[in-house]
């Protein structure tokens, strides 16, 4: 039942994030949905993170979107293949592991980060005021230009989303075995009907398998595609792996996943990937806010990803019906509950009391998620301890003793 909990709020949180990340990348909005739906088996299957849900992601967007600009549908395909081959590549060669090298205060910060741009991202849907765009993918500053827009904000957004918010933070307290955000939606959606709400729904949908992507390589592509799909690979690898550090230490309890289990996930991402690359939609890497949403919902094997996937197929094909009926803002209220979530105020809360390095790191990581990419921030993170331990070997190093060169001390 909790896995069925866990699929359904995932698929409804996928939904619409799905149908506009494939619209910023300039492909038709289902190719979103069909990620999502085409990759969950696999990614089940094959991966090794039992809670991990995977979709298409804002960091993969400037990436594909560069390729449709050029090529069309086809040249997304071409850079997703490429970014999916490289993947096994990175699976094969065991680079996965490296990821379980990232300090525990770097993943913090990364799922701190994480939570803000989720939080952020929503606050246009929760006040029902104009959305402002992340200016460089600098979220503190589409914090700010949401925050003058408050002025025309709007009580029906408002009271749907805080309904949601407010049951699940209660009943997570009260009942943390209930599939608390699902029932939060249910609650909205009822209180939408009695007063009257026009705010936007999910609405219908129509689903069919797209076509095959037809494309065809030139010797152009090697300077422009095979680039592309290199750095399209180590972010989308980067953040598949973060995510899943970023999840399993949000579970709390749980059996550690092993250093090999990330070149696991890799590969596994890797196949999915290619499954859907070839019909020219975009990339699939872990989603915090689905799998975070999924483990609050009860979710704690395999079948979280797969009814995850079936209930998606299920929600776009039975979008006439209630479901379509779903507001808007309800489904924006579960994304930011579950950034406060990964905010993980605990962990603020020890910052006076944590070494120096500790704490910067978990600053610098979380802030630069916020301000710059995911990547960079985790990398500025590391970067700290690095500064530490070649202090530490410098201290220790013997000097020559006075006076007496060549002879150390």
């Amino acid at each position: 039942m909790g896995d069925c909990a866990g699929g359904v709020i995932a698929a409804l949180i996928a939904l619409p994030y799905g149908l506009s990340m494939a619209a910023l990348m300039g492909l038709p909005p289902m190719l979103g949905v069909m990620t999502s739906i085409m990759t969950a088996p696999i990614t089940a299957l094959l991966g090794r993170n039992p809670v991990l849900i995977g979709g298409t992601a804002s960091v993969t967007v400037p990436f594909i979107a560069a390729a449709v600009h050029a090529q069309g549908i086809g040249g997304a395909a071409k850079v997703t293949i490429v970014a999916s081959v490289l993947m096994m590549v990175f699976c094969v060669l065991r680079l996965g592991r490296y990821a379980a090298m990232v300090p525990h205060t770097v993943v913090a910060g990364f799922s701190a980060g994480i939570g803000g741009i989720m939080f952020i991202s929503q606050m246009n849907s929760l006040f029902g005021v104009r959305a402002v765009a992340a200016s460089g993918g600098n979220y503190l500053l589409q914090l700010a230009g949401v925050v003058t827009e408050f002025g025309s904000s709007r009580w029906p957004p408002m009271l749907l989303s805080g309904i949601v918010i407010l049951a699940a933070a209660l009943i997570m307290r009260r009942w943390p075995k209930l599939p608390a955000p699902l029932i939060g939606v249910v609650l909205a959606t009822i209180a939408a009907g009695l007063i009257g709400s026009h705010e936007p729904e999910v609405g219908s949908l129509h689903l069919t398998l797209p076509d095959f992507a037809g494309f065809s390589w030139n010797a152009r592509d090697m300077r422009e595609v095979l680039p592309q799909g290199l750095m399209l690979a180590f972010v989308s690898a980067a953040n598949l792996l973060l995510t899943s550090r970023a999840v399993e230490h949000f579970r709390g309890r749980h059996k550690h996943l092993k250093r090999s289990d990330a070149d696991a996930e890799m590969g596994a991402y890797g196949i999915a990937n290619l499954a859907v690359g070839i019909f020219g939609a975009p990339m699939s890497i872990g989603i915090p806010a689905r799998s975070v949403a999924a483990v609050r919902c009860g979710g704690t094997t395999k079948l979280t990803n797969i009814m995850h996937g079936v209930f998606l197929f299920l929600l776009v094909s039975m979008g006439s019906g209630a479901l379509a009926h779903i507001p808007m803002a309800a489904l924006a209220g579960v994304t930011a509950w579950m950034g406060l979530s990964l905010l993980d105020v605990s962990t603020w809360r020890r910052l006076p009391k944590m070494r120096f390095v500790d704490a910067g790191a978990f600053l610098v990581t979380a802030i630069g998620v916020l301000m710059i990419n995911a990547v960079a921030a985790v990398l500025a993170g590391c970067s700290l301890y690095a500064i530490r331990y070649a202090y530490q070997k410098s201290l220790k190093t013997p000097g020559p003793i006075a006076g007496v060169p060549g002879v150390a001390r």
